[in-house]
């Protein structure tokens, strides 16, 4: 039985359908199962991991998908805690690129939560795997409202660069990952990205193209994007982070990695893929 946190979650729901395609049993938690939509052949668990007791989530289980959208990182902690408590064999956490395991990863709130929740696993005695995801692709979907109202969106540093992934191929690694019974993911950091690295304003070509309008990217100031994120709901320390990132050596955030066809054979899928499989968000 494997145990998936976040499960309603893009990528969370991406594992689960993916989990059940290879025949695996699974436990799919969620706060409002009648909400979530999850699969009738997944095991649906009501829980709100930030107040219930986790224990009794943990009866069967041979693996645990931990994922810091069900909660955060204190939360992910006690979880991971529990897990091993109960004698759970095996965690993989989706994790952040951001997170470079030195005293860097202190003065960044992203890489930091993320990092906290790696040493707790660690520390765990469980067997182990760090999907550390690049940009998810998923994050464009915040473009969506601006593309509706006016074609124009506005961010931060158009020149800045990154490899947005599917999340469906974070989801096949972490798959891969759980379902591994060799030995040949203990212990590994993936570094999932897509193929190709791109600037904002040739994603929003990619979606233009995809929708047929022509969309514009208006960069923005630090404060002015700052000011934006902050008024939609992000928290400062969070923003901050992003911006920082949008900000980095391009060496860095523009990574390709080869992780995806290294562990489940196939080449990452590309954005433009990912905007044709999530078109319609963009055309209401």
């Amino acid at each position: 039985m494997i145990v998936v946190t976040g499960a309603s979650g893009h990528v969370g729901r991406a594992l689960v359908d993916q989990l059940l395609a290879q025949g695996a049993p699974v436990r799919a938690v969620t706060r409002d199962p009648d909400k979530a939509g999850l699969p009738a052949a997944a095991g649906t668990y009501r829980a709100d991991l930030a107040a219930d007791d986790p224990g009794p989530l943990f009866d069967g289980a041979d693996a645990l998908f931990v994922n810091l959208a069900a909660g955060g990182a204190p939360t992910c902690v006690r979880l991971v805690e529990a897990a091993a408590a109960a004698g759970v064999p095996r965690a993989v956490l989706l994790s952040s690129a951001g997170v470079t395991g030195t005293a860097e990863d202190a003065d960044n709130a992203i890489a930091h939560m993320h990092s906290v929740v790696e040493q707790a696993v660690v520390a765990s005695g469980m067997r182990w795997t760090f999907v550390r995801g690049g940009m998810f692709a998923t994050n464009t979907l915040d473009w969506a409202g601006q593309i509706h109202a006016s074609g124009a969106v506005r961010g931060p540093n158009a020149t800045s660069v990154s490899a947005p992934v599917h999340q469906d191929d974070l989801a096949a690694v972490a798959a891969a990952a759980l379902l591994d019974d060799t030995g040949t993911h203990d212990g590994a950091v993936h570094h999932v990205t897509g193929p190709e690295a791109l600037t904002p304003p040739q994603m929003l070509d990619i979606i233009g193209h995809a929708i047929g309008r022509h969309l514009r990217y208006v960069e923005l100031t630090r404060p002015e994007a700052l000011a934006a994120m902050t008024a939609n709901g992000v928290p400062e320390p969070v923003a901050d982070a992003i911006l920082d990132w949008s900000n980095a050596d391009p060496a860095r955030t523009g990574v390709v990695s080869d992780a995806v066809k290294n562990v489940t054979g196939r080449p990452a899928r590309t954005f433009e893929r990912w905007v044709t499989d999530n078109v319609e968000a963009f055309r209401r």
